[in-house]
């Protein structure tokens, strides 16, 4: 598949549709030759897209002793990377303390200077724990659980193609849930959708009021393009209730939907999706939730009013300067917009069902306005392996485990019709990307100009002298170097 997007990038992407044959089994023929043994070394292949791993797997066998050894050094790695950055979030914090301690005995005899520089030394210690803490506690496992769900592919998938290929050769795939695809907009997958059209407006009236939600990116061009992939996937889906889409101006590489249709699309995620496949597939994937109700449902147990309070919390904890762990994280990493890792993981994000469910349907709805079925799992994988378990840890955390979302995805794929061709990439697309890229650089501009914005406390701080983590930066090389945490002090030279 690589190979043939390659080549079809090279040619020039100037038509106003971009079609590449139907792709979605991605696995071996039946006739394909008997498994040989890998001269690879397993690690190697861990390093490989899912959707190759998938054609891969059926072809080459592991020793039992070269698969127990890859468990143990995964196991063993996570636990010695997760246990460094625990350590550190300790040495941060009793820093922290430490100059805490400075500024409560010298009271009013410190002077401006040496009162502004224990400040940026507070700030920056805090800012530095966080991003600690949030290795320890998200990104790392994240990782981890993205190289173990490779290992289980490889050995797991044969079987399961095989059982794939005996329940399409017997039909018994079409028993399966949902599986009346030539129905999609006639069937009823969760019924009065449209009573969830007053509390999604009521959640987003209420996100406006208390200043949590990001604002809109100001570009005609980028809304309306984003709200005509959203509008052909929705038209070609089953949800029965209007549709509005906003895209934020936040760095979050995410998206996530409110009940009763309302869809927000962070900027963040425009960065990093290639194609429009890929945009449609995660576009798919949160229509998905509103026409299943899962807001609706989840909010039986877990009301919006809580989660509002809880990402008020988080807001109001950061603008004090105070510890809010995960939060406090993204808050510093997004100017406080991390609200759409509050939903996610509050509202869409705690049930393993649901989220298989949104899979399943998104896959289908994707199928259905005519895009490449891979999209979503090209996306999915890129950002799990690139920058996903620290950037976009919003996708991952509480979901059900890796290997499960992408077995259950590849079966989908191959149980859907065959299409003889399928949308990968639009010249809409490309331009969408011309114009995004000075809204960027703009945002940016500000946010470098406005250092406050991380912590809202002290002005004219210079940042910290070393962040732990470089954005893109694989697993194995964060965790394979030794790391002495930075020791911060400020002097009044060092401001800026």
């Amino acid at each position: 598949m690589n190979t043939q997007l390659s080549r079809i990038t090279a040619a020039g992407l100037t038509l106003v549709m971009v079609h590449l044959p139907c792709m979605a089994s991605l696995a071996q023929s039946p006739l394909s030759p008997a498994p040989a043994a890998s001269t690879q070394p397993l690690h190697d292949y861990l390093q490989k897209p899912y959707l190759e791993l998938f054609e891969i797997a059926p072809t080459v066998t592991f020793t039992s002793t070269d698969v127990t050894a890859e468990r143990q050094a995964l196991k063993q790695g996570e636990n010695s990377c997760r246990d460094r950055f625990k350590d550190h979030t300790k040495q941060y914090g009793r820093q922290v303390d430490q100059a805490r301690t400075e500024l409560k005995k010298g009271g009013e005899a410190l002077d401006n200077t040496a009162r502004h520089d224990l400040h940026c030394r507070i700030q920056n210690l805090e800012q530095l724990r966080s991003e600690a803490e949030v290795l320890a506690g998200q990104a790392i496992p994240n990782a981890y659980d993205n190289l173990g769900a490779k290992l289980d592919l490889l050995l797991l998938w044969p079987e399961q193609y095989r059982k794939a290929q005996s329940e399409l050769a017997s039909g018994t795939h079409q028993q399966r849930r949902w599986a009346d695809v030539k129905d999609i907009g006639f069937r009823d997958i969760a019924g009065r959708q449209q009573d969830d059209i007053k509390t999604g407006q009521q959640a987003v009236d209420e996100l406006k009021r208390t200043g949590l939600l990001p604002p809109a990116v100001e570009s005609k061009p980028i809304q309306e393009y984003v709200k005509s992939v959203a509008d052909r996937v929705a038209q070609h889906s089953d949800l029965k209730v209007p549709l509005h889409v906003t895209v934020l101006q936040s760095r979050e590489i995410n998206a996530f939907a409110l009940p009763g249709g309302y869809l927000f699309i962070e900027r963040g995620l425009l960065e990093q999706v290639d194609d429009e496949a890929e945009l449609a597939g995660v576009i798919a994937h949160e229509i998905a939730h509103d026409t299943a109700r899962h807001g609706h449902k989840l909010m039986k147990r877990a009301t919006i009013a809580g989660i509002f309070y809880q990402a008020a919390q988080i807001a109001a904890v950061v603008l004090t300067g105070g510890v809010a762990g995960i939060g406090m994280y993204y808050a510093l990493q997004y100017g406080f917009y991390g609200l759409g890792m509050v939903l996610s993981l509050k509202l869409l994000g705690i049930s393993r069902d649901f989220e298989l469910e949104a899979d399943q349907l998104g896959i289908q709805y994707a199928w259905n306005s005519g895009y490449d079925t891979t999209g979503f799992v090209r996306f999915f994988d890129k950002i799990a392996t690139k920058a996903g378990y620290i950037n976009g840890a919003s996708w991952f955390r509480t979901h059900p485990p890796f290997f499960e979302r992408m077995f259950a995805s590849q079966r989908e794929m191959m149980f859907l019709p065959k299409e003889r061709d399928q949308i990968v990439q639009t010249s809409e697309f490309l331009e969408m990307k011309k114009q995004l890229a000075p809204v960027v650089a703009a945002a940016q501009k500000e946010e470098k100009e406005k250092p406050s914005l991380l912590l809202g406390k002290e002005e004219g701080c210079t940042p910290p002298p070393k962040l732990e983590y470089k954005p893109g930066q694989p697993i194995e090389t964060l965790c394979a170097t030794p790391l002495r945490p930075a020791v911060v002090t400020e002097t009044a030279s060092g401001c800026e």
